[in-house]
């Protein structure tokens, strides 16, 4: 696991600490979720066995007035990944990355993550001079946890727009993203990262004794803060949690894909399944930050692996079985034409959550990454607003 500060403390150094992730952990060959498993296995069979006898779709005679509106529509002016610039990766025909190859992309990886931190410093330096004679002492804490794919430094304007407001940002690389160990964009288990987050938390909290201390997360990296906010020990020590387009509900792009989705987890975990997801799906109204997006090495732009989809829809799954139970004040932004995360679960989330501080803006015709949207600067300020309204 790769954790590292996104901004330096007032001394001006900066700590870069990599650790080896979910490394150690043994699971249990016969236990009672490998059972449910094998169950989850015999069902699927069953289904797919009966798939090819269910009724097929007669062709439907269309007209040609018809096909022309169709076209017509068709050329609406929509926002999409420059095929031109984003190599869509893969690990072969069969998905699954050769022997040996890991290693040499997980160093690849931490060596421009480490050289991004290094160049952040020496570009921040002017500016935290500056900062340190308006701020003698900080007002709190942010830790920051970045969603599926992507990686912590692509949230350092909005840590630089914290920092000028007084807070002390720390940024985590949760495994197989950024420059954490592990297969680029695979995930075994989200209980890992939850995990790491906690120990995370925990030291932030330790090294910054008496601030107030708040966590942001986006997409993925907001189910894993709202999972960890579950454990009472932790959620007593959090302030607040603010969370944007958060994997509270995911929906496959077939249903079958639910069903299948434990089996072919267990049997081809690390297998990149392209009839999950939708290649290309815009995720912002700004093409100038889709191209920064998708042209960042450290983001992975393949086909979701296998296991990965697989915790998701289950850390999800259990978030909605649970959102009684969250007790942390926190805001959840969330843009109504996201198409990745649902957010009418949002809706859910705030109207569930036992939470006595809760605030939830919806964003009308807004897509996946609020805080890359055109409209990024008002969103921050909304976010700003509420932290200090809290510290």
């Amino acid at each position: 696991m790769s954790i590292e500060p996104l901004v330096s403390s007032s001394s001006m150094k900066r700590s870069v600490i990599l650790t080896s992730g979910a490394s150690g952990r043994i699971n249990a060959l016969f236990s009672l979720r490998s059972f449910r498993s094998l169950v989850a296995v015999v069902a699927a069979f069953l289904v797919v066995l009966l798939a090819p006898f269910r009724g097929r779709k007669r062709p439907v005679a269309v007209s040609s007035a018809e096909k022309g509106k169709e076209q017509q529509e068709r050329k609406t002016a929509t926002v999409r990944v420059p095929a031109t610039i984003v190599p869509w990766k893969s690990s072969g025909g069969s998905g699954v990355p050769a022997a040996g190859s890991v290693e040499a992309e997980v160093a690849a990886r931490r060596s421009i993550a480490a050289r991004r931190v290094m160049q952040d410093v020496d570009d921040r330096t002017f500016g935290m001079r500056n900062e340190q004679i308006i701020f003698l002492f900080f007002l709190g804490l942010v830790v920051l946890l970045h969603g599926l794919n992507e990686h912590s430094d692509r949230y350092s304007d909005f840590a630089k727009q914290l920092n000028a407001n007084g807070f002390k940002v720390y940024g985590m690389d949760w495994i197989g993203h950024g420059g954490s160990d592990g297969l680029h964009a695979y995930v075994h288990s989200l209980d890992d990262a939850v995990n790491d987050l906690k120990s995370y938390l925990l030291k932030v909290l330790a090294d910054n004794p008496g601030l107030p201390c708040f966590c942001f997360g986006h997409s993925t990296g907001a189910a894993i803060i709202l999972k960890a906010m579950l454990d009472p020990k932790i959620e007593s020590r959090v302030a607040g949690v603010v969370v944007t387009s958060p994997a509270v509900g995911v929906q496959p792009s077939h249903p079958i894909i639910t069903v299948l989705a434990p089996i072919f987890a267990f049997l081809m975990p690390k297998y990149q399944f392209s009839g999950a997801t939708n290649k290309g799906m815009p995720v912002s109204r700004d093409p100038a930050a889709l191209v920064a997006k998708y042209s960042d090495p450290l983001v992975y732009t393949g086909h979701i692996r296998v296991r990965t989809g697989y915790e998701i829809l289950r850390i999800s799954t259990h978030l909605q079985q649970n959102l009684k139970r969250l007790r942390v004040p926190f805001m959840v932004l969330h843009g109504t034409a996201d198409t990745v995360t649902d957010p009418e679960a949002s809706k859910k989330l705030y109207e569930e959550a036992s939470s006595t501080d809760k605030t939830i803006r919806l964003l009308e015709g807004f897509l996946h990454d609020l805080l890359f949207e055109p409209e990024r600067d008002e969103i921050v300020g909304d976010i700003i607003n509420w932290l200090n309204c809290r510290v």
